[in-house]
């Protein structure tokens, strides 16, 4: 494999370069994975454009990118559960595995989790990445190379399902019909919910949630609270205050609103209409033990991840991929290929 590696770097606000740098050597309980697939999140584009995510402040070169499946290229001492040459999905957090949290179960809640390109943390738009075993997960055939990278955010659907409760008959309110959306809406379905509605702005990812099974709604022009819709769980993905409180008013008495997308710092609620309706309101925060599941979905074809992919780009071509969503609307999730 050579002694050398091409990486992405994010050195600055807008300003991202390819550098070489030494392959790592796996060390006990680690794999090195050669990188197939890393989808574009809606994360690293905001690192790109504002250089911080909250306390998270890129202050060195960052390598980008966290939504990553590849091939097993070197196997440290001691691992076992992985073979050379297995295709494999990355879990791309690594809890601490002894605190409070990680002892009950809630790894996602770790306080000393490393996560990949979360400063000061490297990410995966690199040929090679090592990582522990317990975090890589083989796929079969039926799993492709760009599906196993996106497995992450399948992952995020999984967690936010499993936080609101979705079963069988459940009625469904995805607000955001981006890609965390999209895969929220097709766990939700997956979970048994025999209605999944998806509101937003942009006609192209309506087509798509309409492609993927789901009602659309274009709330420019019917407004969520016009639609007669009483959604027992609403999975609020997009992010925005104005749709968030819109969408909380339809919500069933005792129904269950799952906040998932990322927006402002602040969010005010219709706070008599939850107290009256005796609404659960909870935050899903990335996710824990769900790449077993999100394998199953994905392989069994109840959850097309393939669809959401818009465009490939090597890593000379990383700023074009984290810049289509700004060029073209109907860019949903694009995806680097390191060897492309």
């Amino acid at each position: 494999m050579g002694h050398s590696m091409r990486v992405s770097i994010l050195r600055g606000v807008g300003d991202v370069a390819v550098e070489e740098r030494p392959v790592p050597e796996p060390g006990p309980g680690e794999v090195l994975v050669r990188i197939g697939s890393v989808g574009v999140c809606g994360s690293d584009v905001h690192y790109y454009e504002h250089g911080r995510i909250g306390p998270y402040v890129v202050d060195q070169p960052l390598v980008l990118g966290h939504e990553a499946g590849g091939v097993v290229a070197g196997l440290g001492p001691g691992v076992e559960s992985l073979a050379l040459g297995e295709r494999v999905s990355l879990e791309p957090g690594v809890p601490c595995r002894s605190c409070e949290q990680c002892l009950a179960g809630r790894y996602n809640l770790c306080p000393s989790v490393e996560f990949f390109a979360t400063p000061p943390y490297d990410g995966a738009f690199s040929e090679y990445v090592v990582h522990p075993a317990a975090f890589v997960y083989a796929v079969p055939d039926t799993v492709s190379d760009d599906a196993a990278g996106l497995l992450e955010p399948l992952s995020v659907g999984v967690w936010a399902c499993r936080r609101g409760g979705v079963g069988p008959g459940a009625r469904v309110l995805v607000t955001g019909a981006g890609p965390i959306g999209l895969v929220c809406a097709q766990a939700a379905l997956a979970y048994g919910a025999t209605e999944v509605v998806v509101t937003d702005i942009n006609a192209s990812r309506l087509a798509l949630a309409e492609r993927l099974g789901m009602r659309a709604l274009d709330v420019s022009e019917t407004p969520v609270g016009e639609a007669e819709i009483e959604p027992d769980v609403l999975l609020e993905c997009s992010g925005h205050p104005g749709a968030t409180r819109d969408a909380i008013r339809t919500v069933a008495r005792a129904g269950r609103v799952v906040l998932v997308g990322m927006g402002s710092d602040e969010l005010v609620l219709p706070l008599p209409y939850v107290q009256d309706h005796e609404l659960v309101l909870t935050g899903a925060f990335r996710y824990a033990n769900t790449w077993p599941t999100a394998i199953a979905l994905a392989a069994s074809g109840r959850v097309n991840l393939d669809l959401l992919v818009t465009g490939h780009f090597g890593l000379e071509e990383v700023e074009q991929a984290l810049t289509a969503a700004r060029r073209d609307p109907t860019t949903v999730k694009p995806v680097v290929r390191p060897a492309h």
